[in-house]
């Protein structure tokens, strides 16, 4: 058990480093074959984005695992580039179908992150970022610095943590996973498997994995294994292949039209990449 243990701990942090490239390549390829980015989650690159900005402050005062620290440089870049083809990607408005506000996502205050134009995005990462910045520099010389860098980090893990609940609740409402990519979710489970072994084979000290990582990472795990669950019950759901490409729980206004596949995602049905 003793050897077991140390090749996962030795491989763990190699895996971990390197997890952003190797869970979301192949999404966002999907996203660029497809033309379509219809059945992905625009919060998954928010709550990355903003979760690991937020890791990279916390390293100043914890100094944890340089494979996490890593970790976190690699998945800023790789969901900059997930958010840009996402957003370059989003399928046709469809305010002109009849009723397509019962079935569309709920507003937010001030449209947050629901923007028709790119820039919004990207002005509001650039500003998160100096924000934390400025505040790093005048908060560094006081004693303050460490607690408010524990308090990152918490912020940080906890939404990490929440990761896969907007995936989780969009397959919900549409009862399938179609534009979510499979490979995602096992590089996402195998991860978690990683993660747990090395998280609780480390100690907790400098250069160690601090408690907050741990509990963030069991919380995660269990909502992935939601995520396995949804495409073990539902697969591409009701609008995938041989349904005749009907949505049957996407109802126009309940008044029991069915809405077509193309309208309710935005592509044409049938048309492959997505998934």
């Amino acid at each position: 058990m003793g050897f077991v243990n140390s090749v996962v701990t030795s491989i763990a942090p190699i895996f971990i480093a390197t997890s952003p490239i190797t869970s979301y390549a192949d999404q966002i390829y999907s996203i660029h074959k497809s033309r379509s980015s219809a059945g992905f989650s625009l919060d998954i690159p928010l709550i990355m984005l903003v979760a690991s900005i937020l890791k990279v402050y916390y390293w100043f005062g914890a100094h944890f695992s340089t494979s996490l620290l890593v970790q976190a440089l690699l998945m800023i870049i790789v969901h900059i580039i997930c958010l840009h083809v996402a957003l370059t990607n989003r399928p046709p408005s469809t305010t002109h179908t009849p009723f397509a506000h019962h079935n569309g996502p709920s507003p937010r205050p001030y449209n947050f992150w629901q923007w028709k134009n790119t820039k919004p995005y990207w002005s509001f990462i650039t500003y998160f970022t100096l924000a934390l910045l400025v505040l790093h520099f005048v908060l560094s010389p006081t004693r303050l610095f460490l607690p408010y860098t524990s308090l990152l980090g918490y912020v940080a893990l906890g939404i990490e943590a929440t990761l896969p609940l907007p995936q989780l609740l969009a397959n919900y409402r549409r009862r399938g996973c179609k534009g979510f990519r499979l490979s995602v979710i096992i590089n996402w489970l195998i991860g978690d498997v990683f993660k747990m072994w090395f998280f609780f084979a480390s100690g907790s000290g400098e250069g160690g994995v601090p408690f907050a990582f741990k509990a963030c990472g069991v919380f995660q795990a269990t909502c992935d294994m939601g995520l396995g669950l949804q495409f073990w019950m539902w697969g591409d759901g009701p609008g995938g292949p041989g349904s005749g490409g009907v949505l049957e729980d996407e109802k126009l206004g309940g008044i029991g039209l069915a809405v077509p596949e193309k309208q309710a995602f935005g592509v044409p049905f049938g048309e492959k990449g997505s998934l």
